[in-house]
Formats: structure tokens, C-alpha cells, sequence
């Protein structure tokens, strides 16, 4: 054999193996300083979507997920419809008892309307811009010296802390977008909208109340979650969304939706 391969070189051009040395020299740096970049904006996101769903489609998310919702109500309504009407025609006494039993706890259940002076509350995230400075103002501090960008965001806890404050005042009735709130109503967030009973609702968040306003404002006015949120919502870097109106009539209307009865089972 003659050549290259007859004197058991490789015969690769010099230039082929300069390239080589790039490629496995060039592509762990490119890796590692990938790397840090996405660890750097996991540590400003706090862990969370810096700006949670501002640029979809909301209206779409939340007409779908509220159709389907309502399927789902329908289905049940048309349920309850006929096990009334077939309980009504039942002659037992123990049955009559319980449907008298019923009748009374409507009311204090949320299954009848309220209507009569109170408050109503509006809580919304921070404006954009506000997110947005505060997130070009944390790249050039320290971690301790960062504000949350968490705050500029309304949480189910601070819907949670009005409507329990709300309570805690007095209130005969609280809706939240509209909606009664009863004993089992769940306010969960799920990405841009935050959900009650299953049913999806974007911000602004309305929230009013039937009750004396003077009491409903100093229950609001007493509890720590609703003060740290309005102080910033006073904050010129952070201004949450934020606003107290007195109503000479609020009208709740009664609960018509699923009620989701979850119970404890002891342990055998």
C-alpha cells in the first residue's frame, strides 16, 4: 500500500482538526453559558411566570374552560330538577322532614338572594409597566435587595383574605365577578385567570358584600393580608390594583351552581 493509510496516519487536513478541537472545546461553553442564563432568569422569575398569561389569548382561555363549566352545571341542574320532582311525590314522613329541614338552611346556605347596603372591592394586578421596571431594576441588585415580582400580581390568598375579612365584619352575602360565595366555593389561580367553583375569571377582581359598611371597613382595615396589599397598592413602584366603594344596594344573588361536598373518612 502506498500513501497516507500505507503509513497508518489518519491523513485528516490540519484545519479538519483545528474545527474539531472548536466543536467539542466551543459547544460545553455554550451549553454552560446557556445554562446560566436560565438560572439567572429562574432566579428573578422567583420560580414563577414573570408575566403569567398577559400575552395570551384570555378571552378565548376563559370563554372555552366557562362553556365547559357550564355543561357540566346544566347536566347537574337537570339532575336536581328531577330528584325534586320525584322526592315531591314522596308520602314519607322522614322525607317531609328533611325537605322542611332544607327550606330553612336555603338561606343561610347562599341558595336564596341577599340584597342591601355594603361595600364592593376591586383588585387587580399591577400595571405592566410597573412589572416590567421592576424587573430591569432587580438585574443590577442583590438577591436581598430584590422586591418580589410576586407582588405585583393578585393572588387567590389576597381574594381569600377580602372575602374571610368580609366575613369576619358581618357580612349576610359575598359575591365574587357576580358570583356567590358559599361555604364549599373554591378560589383557586390557574395561570392568567383565577377560578371560582371550577368557573374561570380574569381580572379585574370585583368582590361586594351585603352588611353594615361601617363594620365590613374596619374588619378589612384590621386584617394584615388586605393592609399589606393596599399599602402596595400605594406603593408608587408596585400600585396593585386597589379600590373601596360604599353601595347603598348590593344585590347577591342566590347560589345556583354544583355543590362540590367533600367529607373525612375515618381510618380502619
Amino acid at each position: 500500500m502506498t500513501g497516507a493509510h500505507a503509513g497508518g496516519t489518519t491523513g485528516r487536513r490540519p484545519e479538519a482538526a483545528r474545527r474539531s478541537r472548536a466543536w467539542r472545546v466551543g459547544t460545553p461553553v455554550v451549553v454552560l453559558l446557556s445554562g446560566a442564563l436560565l438560572a439567572v432568569s429562574a432566579t428573578n422569575s422567583e420560580g414563577s411566570d414573570l408575566r403569567p398569561g398577559r400575552y395570551t389569548d384570555l378571552a378565548g382561555l376563559v370563554a372555552g374552560e366557562a362553556a365547559d363549566y357550564r355543561k357540566v352545571e346544566n347536566r347537574y341542574q337537570d339532575l336536581s330538577d328531577q330528584v325534586e320532582g320525584l322526592s315531591a311525590g314522596v308520602g314519607d314522613k322522614g322525607v317531609r322532614d328533611a325537605r322542611r329541614e332544607i327550606a330553612k338552611l336555603r338561606d343561610p346556605a347562599g341558595m336564596t338572594p341577599r340584597s342591601g347596603p355594603g361595600l364592593r372591592i376591586t383588585l387587580s394586578d399591577a400595571p405592566e409597566e410597573r412589572l416590567d421596571a421592576a424587573f430591569e431594576r432587580n438585574q443590577g441588585l442583590e438577591p436581598e435587595d430584590r422586591i418580589s415580582l410576586n407582588r405585583f400580581l393578585v393572588h387567590q390568598q389576597d381574594i381569600q383574605a377580602v372575602v374571610n375579612a368580609l366575613w369576619t365584619g358581618g357580612a349576610s352575602a359575598v359575591t365574587i365577578a357576580g358570583q356567590r360565595v358559599i361555604s364549599t366555593t373554591g378560589i383557586r389561580c390557574k395561570g392568567p385567570v383565577v377560578q371560582l367553583q371550577g368557573e374561570p375569571f380574569p381580572q379585574p377582581y370585583v368582590i361586594e358584600a351585603v352588611g353594615d359598611p361601617e363594620e365590613l371597613y374596619s374588619s378589612l382595615d384590621a386584617d394584615p393580608i388586605v393592609t399589606g396589599y393596599r399599602k402596595d397598592a400605594a406603593n408608587p413602584l408596585i400600585e396593585m390594583g386597589w379600590s373601596l366603594e360604599v353601595e347603598e344596594r348590593v344585590d347577591a344573588p342566590a347560589y345556583d351552581g354544583v355543590v362540590d361536598l367533600q367529607y373525612a373518612q375515618p381510618l380502619r
